[in-house]
């Protein structure tokens, strides 16, 4: 398998079901979706709807087409959150994907808007997972996970501990915290969903949320390291949004070298964990693997 094409044509798979899921720009509130389009359609990792795919396959599921809209979802639940996350009043970032942020382009307040849109839109298309009875107890299951995980327990809650220590120092502990709720949760969120869209047991669900914790906390780590050596044009935003921003990182409490072997130890844990499941996926084994060494 050459992981680099595979990983192409699922991200461009991805983008087709994002833009079929998309509202139209129709009517006097047309502005605000046109901002939505502009934040979702920026490009990026694709990582989420990504791993629910991944995981959905690593338990058996089949029939694609009934985890699409929680792939739109999640991206959508996600996008809002850096649309959020870029606004003056958070980190006040100018860009983002190699482009003006939402808030430059359309205004702060059409920039909180769009988010608000996007976070609600997703709710709006996950729920069409609702209209196949066959599937309705799983489809429930996983809405109520990506409600949870996307909320006050997960990544909003993250959130809101990040904004109130952003000026002071932490201990690992509380940055852990953020990190598994702020990243993490939404990762967690997207195995559990694959999971449970492919009738998986409770023991299966658990592990699956264990691979996503372990992948979330890796991702974060290395977004810090990225953040103080990355290269600022294949990253798409500028580097030191952390020092800023005041911010305390992995970075800050353990340095480069041992933050990068950090990353290293999280993501071949996870690895172990994905060799327990049932059924190999070698796709999701080579795109941890390519998280530890992204550059962007």
């Amino acid at each position: 398998m050459e992981f680099n094409i595979e990983l192409q044509n699922r991200v461009q798979e991805i983008e087709k079901i994002l833009k079929q899921y998309l509202p139209q720009e129709v009517g006097f509130q047309k502005t605000v979706v046109e901002a939505m389009e502009y934040s979702l359609m920026a490009g990026g990792k694709r990582l989420r709807p990504l791993l629910i795919w991944e995981s959905y396959r690593l338990f058996g599921g089949k029939n694609k087409t009934e985890i699409e809209p929680f792939m739109a979802a999640m991206e959508m639940i996600h996008t809002y959150s850096l649309v959020h996350d870029d606004l003056p009043a958070m980190d006040d970032d100018m860009y983002r994907r190699g482009r003006k942020t939402t808030h430059v382009v359309y205004g702060e307040a059409m920039g909180i808007l769009a988010g608000d849109g996007l976070l609600n839109y997703g709710f709006e298309v996950a729920s069409q997972a609702f209209l196949d009875v066959t599937t309705l107890k799983k489809a429930t299951q996983a809405f109520m996970v990506l409600a949870r995980k996307a909320g006050i327990y997960g990544m909003i809650g993250g959130q809101a501990v990040d904004v109130e220590n952003c000026d002071r120092p932490m201990e690992k502990d509380k940055l852990d915290f953020i990190y598994q709720l702020k990243t993490g949760a939404l990762i967690e969120a997207s195995m559990m969903i694959g999971a449970i869209m492919a009738d998986c047991t409770d023991a299966q669900l658990k592990k699956a949320e264990e691979i996503g914790k372990k992948i979330g906390l890796a991702f974060q780590i290395q977004d810090d390291i990225l953040d103080v050596i990355g290269d600022e044009a294949e990253i798409g935003k500028p580097l030191h949004s952390d020092e800023k921003n005041h911010k305390t990182t992995y970075v800050t409490i353990f340095g480069i070298e041992k933050a990068k072997s950090l990353v290293e130890q999280l993501s071949t844990e996870a690895l172990d964990a994905l060799h327990t499941c049932p059924q190999e996926n070698v796709f999701l084994e080579a795109l941890i693997q390519y998280l530890i060494y992204r550059k962007k």
